[in-house]
């Protein structure tokens, strides 16, 4: 049997949801659902993400071969299930909102995905890989690399949060892992949630904010907080976290061991949680470091392949890198669960036995991560003069001497180019752009254009071959997932006695824009294939200033995702403070003729009706037909009971009969009562069903539960003894694909 041509790939239900598309093994597109809904981190079932990558390769689902989700849900809902059996009663407020959202189309999910995907032929492979195994395969197989060692590292899968893999040709062996609740992924987002960040999206923000602090919490965490191993493995003291029983991740325990409590969302950031955010990443780094060593000594690799949301801990890949405990590292750029929807399609194209030999090279297989859609220049015109934009069309060398005049200038430009990028970060297809060198970029571009939080650093764009001149690194970074320090000639004293936020007001190097307080810059570099546009604007604009170096920060506001079309980007633009938006050969300046005017902001597109809430001319008609129905049995219960006369009674079928011929003939009048009493009747199913799912969680998961903790049964091993050499567990061999669990 030939190896499937056309492989989907999907990612859903938890954050980041995205599809990815394989055409004979070749990565073709890729694409995160919240750039078309623009709601941010959308985990809905990505309908627009897949709709975009059948579009881009002309498909349509009957030419599918294949279907691949990216975890096995059944094998997830059973860790669920063990979770409230280890710590009920604890936990019954989450049990039934996580159940409910769990009985339905999460589980049966061979059910949802043709129901979403109708035209999917009935021999169409629809296939299930390990959470873990998707993050292995999607920082194994794009890589350059033909053998590597591979750490994925996260929140949670089906049951592990850590693995050490090892990946040779078409072959990946899971080595060891560390399984929930033990976590460096729910670690970190722990500590983000208290210093007042939203989890699942903060965790830039807490990084971005201990260079501030020091770290005057590390030792208590070391102690109280995880048992660390020298190789790499680790105990979360669960005494101190709230996530298995509650609906908050941390208690008051773990608030009175950091001196306080949790940050309010918006809340003033002091000093005390600068000094918080530097101690956890600093224990996050040393974990990484621990992780990597024995990665290395467990495979012999000198190759690393990083994947899973902590992968996007740029600071720690960085100590990775300069600590040359491998020769090469390559991270995916879409590390979290978006990233999924592409590992596991690649899963499943490698999983075939006649998949043909996997071919390597000096460069990956992500293609400058530029999978999402692009727009024509007729495209863009046509949504300018949708708006009344002015605007000048320039092309070529004429287009780049302009943006590169803008940003010596000073101005802030939006750079709209070709296709969009895949994964979280900006590369230079949907950013932001200014002159590193200026001292009040940083805050203008925060405060003015992306409406966020002023500690905040800006990511600096170089060309690979004059990264070393601006920073210690010599390596490629085209990803922004490599954090170095600034070369020492470039770095300005700082003022002695300023910390904290006054860090922000002195001018640490000769770019400032993009050096952080501790002297680091999350890079990324460009090479000429890679994005043939940048690169030459970066060329251009150095021949221009004597400067190769561009702050480049994501095409989005706070709160909202990168902007992904032309309309998108507009609005962006004339909601903001940005100078100039360049997109494709337009120019358009703010000031000029209605630019000034702001277009309505960008909104969430709405949720569309589940498919089983049926609405629609027959469905109203149904619901006017029924309200006439139920007219006729009160009247009669009324009549019954001796309530209304014979005379009154027979009156009274008058109206149930006016009402039938109504809803017959104008059903759209019964349009509002059909909707009422649908959304009535779900409101008082889910009651009824919250109901019996706490009944079934105190009179017969409770008791259970509680007889399996006397037997001294612990399947999450709450209580892992600390003179453990190791916490590491032999990880089994990932099961077929075909399979559920």
């Amino acid at each position: 049997m030939p190896a499937p041509r056309n492989v989907l790939g999907i990612s859903a239900y938890y954050h980041d949801a995205a599809a990815a598309l394989l055409q004979d093994g070749k990565i073709v597109c890729a694409a995160q659902e919240e750039r078309f809904t623009r709601r941010k981190n959308d985990a809905d079932f990505p309908t627009n993400a897949i709709q975009f990558c059948l579009r881009y390769a002309k498909l349509v689902p009957a030419q599918l071969d294949t279907v691949v989700f990216y975890d096995k849900p059944v094998m997830k809902f059973a860790r669920l299930l063990e979770t409230y059996l280890a710590v009920a009663p604890g936990g019954w407020r989450t049990f039934p909102t996580v159940l409910s959202n769990w009985l339905g189309e999460k589980l049966d999910l061979r059910k949802t995905i043709r129901a979403r995907l109708p035209g999917l032929r009935a021999n169409c492979q629809i296939l299930f890989a390990e959470h873990h195994q998707s993050h292995a395969a999607s920082a194994f197989y794009p890589s350059p690399f033909n053998e590597a060692a591979i750490l994925t590292v996260d929140g949670v899968g089906e049951w592990a949060t850590t693995t050490i893999g090892h990946g040779q040709g078409h072959q990946i062996q899971p080595l060891k892992e560390l399984r929930f609740p033990h976590s460096l992924g729910l670690l970190y987002s722990a500590f983000t949630d208290y210093c007042g960040f939203r989890i699942n999206s903060g965790e830039y923000k807490l990084m971005g904010l201990a260079p501030y602090g020091e770290p005057k919490f590390a030792d208590a965490i070391r102690r109280e907080l995880v048992d660390v191993k020298p190789d790499g493995s680790f105990r979360l003291n669960l005494d101190y976290f709230n996530f298995l029983r509650g609906v908050t991740m941390t208690n008051g325990r773990f608030h009175q061991l950091l001196g306080g409590p949790p940050r309010q969302p918006e809340g003033k950031i002091d000093h005390r949680h600068m000094d918080v955010a530097r101690s956890i990443q600093l224990v996050t780094e040393e974990i990484m470091l621990h992780l990597a060593h024995h990665a290395r000594e467990v495979t012999g690799s000198r190759n690393l392949c990083l994947a899973g949301g902590v992968a996007l801990n740029c600071v720690a890949n960085g100590l990775i890198l300069r600590e040359r405990i491998f020769d090469r590292v390559w991270i995916q750029p879409a590390a979290g669960d978006a990233g999924g929807a592409l590992g596991a399609a690649l899963a499943a194209w490698h999983w075939h036995p006649d998949t043909p030999a996997r071919a390597t090279g000096p460069d990956d297989a992500m293609q400058s991560s530029l999978l999402g859609p692009e727009f024509s220049d007729p495209e863009i015109e046509a949504v300018l003069h949708r708006h009344g934009v002015v605007f000048q069309k320039l092309q070529g060398s004429a287009l780049l001497d302009c943006a590169v005049d803008l940003l010596k200038a000073g101005k802030v430009v939006g750079w709209f180019q070709g296709r969009t990028e895949f994964g979280p970060r900006a590369l230079g297809n949907r950013s932001i752009l200014g002159d590193a060198r200026l001292p009040h970029m940083q805050s203008v571009i925060n405060l003015k254009v992306k409406f966020r939080e002023s500690f905040r650093p800006f990511a600096p764009v170089v060309r690979r071959e004059c990264v070393a001149d601006y920073f210690e690194l010599d390596a490629d970074s085209p990803y922004m997932l490599f954090t170095a320090p600034l070369r020492s000639e470039l770095r300005k004293p700082l003022p002695a006695g300023v910390t904290g936020m006054d860090l922000l007001k002195a001018g640490r190097s000769t770019v400032p824009a993009i050096t952080h307080v501790d002297y680091s810059a999350r890079v990324q570099t460009v090479a000429h294939a890679g994005n043939p546009l940048l690169y030459d604007l970066l060329l251009r604009f150095e021949r221009a200033t004597g400067c190769g170096v561009l702050v480049n920060t994501s095409f989005n506001v706070r709160g909202e995702p990168i902007v992904c079309t032309p309309d998108d980007a507009y609005r962006c633009f004339t909601n903001t403070e940005m100078d100039f938006l360049i997109m494709g050969s337009y120019v358009i300046e703010r000031t000029a003729g209605r630019n000034g005017f702001r277009a309505a902001a960008m909104q969430p597109r709405p949720v569309e009706m589940k498919p089983d809430l049926k609405d629609g001319p027959g469905e109203w008609r149904k619901s006017g037909l029924k309200t006439a129905l139920g007219l006729v049995i009160l009247s009669s219960v009324l009549r019954w009971r001796h309530i209304l006369t014979n005379d009154l009674w027979l009156g009274a079928l008058v109206l149930p009969g006016i009402v039938a011929i109504c809803a017959w003939w104008q059903p759209h009048w019964f349009r509002g009562l059909h909707r009422l009493l649908t959304r009535l009747g779900l409101a008082i199913s889910q009651f009824i069903g919250r109901l019996l799912l706490l009944f079934f969680f105190f009179f017969i998961l409770t008791p259970v539960g509680l007889i399996l903790r006397l037997a001294g049964k612990d399947a999450l091993q709450l209580r892992p003894p600390r003179e453990a050499t190791t916490y590491w567990q032999p990880a089994k061999a990932y099961g077929p694909l075909d399979r559920l669990f």
